[in-house]
């Protein structure tokens, strides 16, 4: 018998790390009705845009209109990404709920990502961390490429475990752990929380795993497994990674939470308002989106969840 958790928390990431992979630009206003939908799921977490300089990511430019616009519910998380002090201003201004920094394990990804070493990114991140705490804001950190790297191989977890320290020593709350490139299998996860959860407690740190090779529900188990009880996902495995090719979207939050319910395990998120809000978004982006729930309800012609 596997031991699992009785509760999980799902943390959708979709508004941010899926859509900053979609090439074609989508309505600020589509983005606003999403997200509100969204917060009728019972998620309790959102990662809304990211305030990166709209050049590197223009499609997240409207970071400002969609967090002043959405309707917040009591009791979700309204999150951002930050690179910089100049980004957390902007974030501030529209009064972000949590602040999320971001840096990765491997240096060819960080130069490739950051355009900074990883020793030149630590500076950058603790002053964002200290002027963020300083306004009463919850920090996430973000660690990529903590399995393998695109431009460097395998990572080793002593490797992802000294980025943790430095991390987790500027004062961040919680470490999203990312398998930006979903190549990793269960063996590879388990080795990288041993050395992990030697030196941090469970209850801080979460997975994000992309589903590339198909085996991110089966690292899910694994790290449930392990005690790990928060994970980000996208509805409709949207997203990937700019910096990485060929890596595909995140795990599907609608996969994820089918398999977390039949588990046994709480995530307090309605499956038929995902399923709609995930069709609410399909058609925004006007394509089909790839997760095997969305795949099942156009294969049974079920249209009942948006009307």
């Amino acid at each position: 018998m596997l031991k699992l958790p009785k509760k999980v928390t799902v943390k959708e990431v979709g508004p941010r790390d899926g859509l900053q992979n979609e090439k074609e630009r989508v309505a600020t206003e589509d983005k606003i009705a999403w997200i509100d939908s969204l917060s009728e799921t019972g998620v309790s977490y959102i990662e809304v845009s990211s305030f990166v300089h709209p050049k590197w990511i223009p499609q997240l430019a409207d970071a400002a209109e969609v967090l002043k616009t959405i309707k917040r519910r009591k009791g979700v998380t309204y999150a951002a990404l930050v690179p910089n002090i100049r980004g957390l201003d902007r974030a501030l201004e529209v009064d972000v709920d949590e602040v999320s920094i971001f840096m990765s394990a491997s240096e060819g990804h960080n130069r490739s990502n950051i355009n900074k070493s990883i020793e030149e990114t630590y500076p950058i991140l603790g002053e964002v961390v200290k002027e963020a705490k300083q306004a009463g804001k919850r920090v996430r950190g973000y660690v990529s490429t903590v399995i393998a790297c695109p431009y460097d191989g395998p990572v080793s977890p002593s490797k992802v475990r000294t980025v943790a320290d430095q991390l987790f020593s500027m004062g961040i709350d919680e470490l999203s752990l990312g398998e930006t490139i979903g190549v990793a299998v269960p063996t590879q996860v388990e080795q990288l929380l041993d050395e992990l959860l030697l030196h941090f407690d469970s209850e801080k740190l979460a997975m994000h795993f992309h589903d590339t090779r198909g085996t991110a529900l089966a690292n899910i188990v694994k790290s449930l497994e392990m005690g790990i009880t928060i994970f980000d996902s996208s509805l409709g495995g949207l997203g990937g990674c700019p910096y990485a090719k060929g890596a595909s979207g995140n795990v599907a939050t609608d996969d994820l939470v089918y398999m977390l319910h039949e588990l046994g395990i709480e995530t307090g998120i309605d499956f038929q308002s995902l399923m709609k809000s995930g069709q609410l978004i399909e058609t925004a982006l006007g394509k089909q989106l790839k997760s095997r729930q969305m795949d099942i309800l156009r294969a049974e012609g079920r249209g009942e969840y948006l009307e």
